[in-house]
């Protein structure tokens, strides 16, 4: 999660909203990485987990990642949750519930759906309030700007 809340600074820095990820192998090995890109990329479907999953099914030459972790640092909306079932991912570790868009626990249950073809296990909290501060800060720049 350290590495998926660098890369959130790397987006927030070019002008994204602060979400990164990785995904690591059966091992713990790096396989992919990749942080918001909707602005600099002018594509709604460049989020954090779908820039990740695409590197990763690439690289893996594979679209099944059964045996691969996701770490993202906030809870995947309902198209990157829609993207991780169809990746047939392994596992999800986020760092921050999305109480307006969140689709793994908060707001949509997108994983446990009856509409699910697969079920993956999911791990929540994870440096919860390192995730949540850099979200916050983020925002507040763009909200209160300094004079």
């Amino acid at each position: 999660m350290s590495r998926a809340l660098e890369l959130a600074k790397v987006a927030g820095d070019a002008g994204e909203v602060p979400v990164g990820a990785v995904i690591t192998d059966a091992d713990g090995n790096l396989i992919a990485e990749g942080e918001n890109r909707k602005e600099r990329d002018q594509d709604p479907t460049a989020h954090a987990e779908i820039i990740v999953l695409r590197s990763a099914t690439k690289n893996l030459q594979t679209w099944r990642l059964h045996d691969c972790t996701l770490y993202v640092t906030l809870e995947p909306c309902p198209m990157c949750a829609g993207a991780i079932v169809q990746a047939r991912l392994g596992k999800l570790v986020y760092g921050v519930d999305d109480t307006k868009t969140g689709a793994i626990r908060t707001v949509l249950n997108i994983p446990d759906s009856a509409a699910s073809n697969h079920r993956l296990q999911v791990i929540g909290g994870v440096l919860e309030s390192a995730c949540r501060q850099q979200l916050q800060n983020w925002f507040a720049t763009k909200r209160y700007p300094k004079k």
